[in-house]
């Protein structure tokens, strides 16, 4: 099948799982195809689906995440030792593993097409992975707290990990409790990495968009916390945007 033929069969196989969406026309559009595709994968309901759809899913994904392109960390140029700074599209990244700023449900963002980290690594790992953080909380029994983290794969993603962790919310004056909880974020995540013997982690800025943390204030705990308490698996700051780019370089290097 083509990319296109993909599309239109992962799509319809989604439709056909309601009553309320089955029979619904797929649009000529290839971007109203990919708009609908992943509105319908951001809903969809944590359960199990066909191997055939996997199979064509997986290789929908990896051929949309190579066309971003990926990035490779193994290029990337440390500007401390084993400390990086890279600006990008983390759900293009290969390395260890990526970190994923989660709500306390942990299975993912359910806003069609939503523009969170947590929304876009979904995606683009593919419905599997939000099956897998579901049955994670079914065993743990509770909501996720703040600054815990777990470990899933990663699916269609270039990497081999992803790290759930659910940061701080700041909703009033930024507390003591509240940098403990970002600081406890990184600390759980390396740990949790060399636990599980991954060689690279890729931070997203852990609670700084819809979450409302300071974004220097975070920047500065970010990397005091990776710089006390990593050990051998490099780190990649992983930022989206020139500001943030600017507040993790005056800090590294």
């Amino acid at each position: 099948m083509t990319q296109d033929q993909k599309r239109v069969f992962l799509i319809d196989r989604l439709l056909d799982e309601s009553p309320r969406t089955r029979g619904w026309a797929v649009p000529e559009d290839p971007a109203e195809q990919k708009r609908l595709l992943r509105s319908l994968m951001n809903v969809r309901p944590p359960k199990p689906i066909g191997e055939d759809f996997l199979t064509v899913q997986d290789e929908y994904l990896r051929e949309e995440t190579a066309r971003k392109p990926v990035t490779d960390a193994a290029d990337l140029t440390p500007l401390e030792p084993g400390i990086y700074l890279w600006q990008g599209d983390i759900t293009a990244l290969k390395c260890g593993a990526i970190v994923n700023a989660a709500n306390s449900g942990m299975t993912g963002c359910y806003v069609p097409c939503h523009n969170c980290i947590d929304n876009c690594i979904h995606t683009y790992a593919g419905v599997r992975l939000r099956l897998a953080c579901a049955q994670l909380m079914e065993r743990q029994g509770h909501e996720e707290p703040a600054g815990q983290a777990k470990l899933t794969p990663a699916y269609a993603l270039p990497c081999r990990y992803v790290l759930h962790t659910v940061g701080p919310i700041v909703d009033g004056p930024l507390t003591e409790r509240h940098k403990q909880e970002l600081a406890s974020c990184y600390r759980a995540c390396l740990a949790l990495a060399q636990e599980n013997h991954v060689d690279s982690v890729a931070f997203c800025c852990i609670s700084t968009g819809v979450f409302g943390f300071p974004k220097p204030a975070a920047a500065r705990i970010a990397v005091e916390t990776v710089c006390r308490y990593k050990n051998d698996t490099k780190v990649i700051f992983n930022v989206h945007n020139q500001t943030d780019y600017a507040l993790y370089r005056r800090l590294l290097g």
